[in-house]
């Protein structure tokens, strides 16, 4: 898979392994990632489990949690990270 290295500033690219670290890899994806990156994903992972990962990620950005809402019409409400108070309160919004 060719993702975007700088998205794994804090990993060495060459020992990712895809498969193992799916759930580390589409947080990246989502969080960072290009639209190649996110398209390259979507063909190795596959629609469901990359549902089924996002869904149980414990946070999301708002704009990633509304893209992925919309993008596997699912209700926001069936992400765990909707449903998840931060443990560190924000001061003000962002």
């Amino acid at each position: 898979m060719q993702i975007t290295r700088a998205i794994f500033w804090d990993t060495h690219y060459e020992s990712i392994h895809w498969d193992k670290n799916a759930s580390y890899v589409v947080d990246r994806v989502l969080h960072y990632g290009t639209l190649n990156d996110w398209h390259q994903v979507l063909a190795y992972y596959g629609r469901e489990k990359i549902k089924s990962i996002a869904t149980h990620l414990r946070y999301l950005d708002k704009r990633v949690l509304n893209y992925c809402a919309a993008f596997f019409n699912t209700p926001k409400e069936q992400f765990r990270c909707y449903n998840t108070e931060p443990s560190v309160q924000q001061l003000w919004n962002s």
